[in-house]
């Protein structure tokens, strides 16, 4: 049976880091890219995501992240409706809805699209064009891993 599939980058690219998740998925587009598979920008204008998600069957969010409890740069791939969030966890990106917002809504609406969320560890989020040095450095060899993970979990 086939797979309505979507890999969707998440970011403000107007705040270094924040953009990791546009940055990963143009250079999916450049480098990875595969058919049958929808690579959707939304930037940092989330809430026509949770509209758009439930045209598929499998969504992959690539975004920045501020877990605490990882390295600069970081990926950890996980699915959405398995994550905890409590009252107390703030926002983990900086978007118009967070992750936790997301999570909450899909539940909500009872969006029935399996959502996996590519999380990469931020550094630096002020204002400016570019990556920092951490994530820039890991560029190629987190889209190499995100790939893997598309490849491997997602067909």
């Amino acid at each position: 049976m086939f797979k309505k599939i979507a890999v969707i980058g998440l970011g403000n690219t107007l705040r270094r880091d924040d953009g990791i998740g546009v940055v990963i998925l143009e250079s999916l587009l450049n480098h990875y890219q595969r058919a049958n598979i929808d690579y959707l920008n939304f930037g940092s204008a989330s809430f026509d995501l949770l509209h758009r998600l439930q045209d598929y069957d499998i969504a992959l969010l690539i975004d920045g992240i501020s877990a605490g409890t990882l390295a600069a740069g970081q990926l950890k791939i996980f699915i959405l409706d398995e994550a905890s969030f409590s009252e107390e966890d703030g926002a983990i990106s900086s978007h118009e809805l967070n992750l936790k917002d997301i999570f909450k809504l899909a539940q909500k609406l009872q969006i029935k699209t399996k959502i996996y969320v590519a999380g990469i560890q931020v550094e630096d989020v002020s204002f400016g064009l570019s990556l920092s040095s951490a994530l820039s450095s890991k560029l190629a060899d987190l889209t190499k891993q995100v790939d893997k993970f598309i490849e491997e979990r997602l067909f």
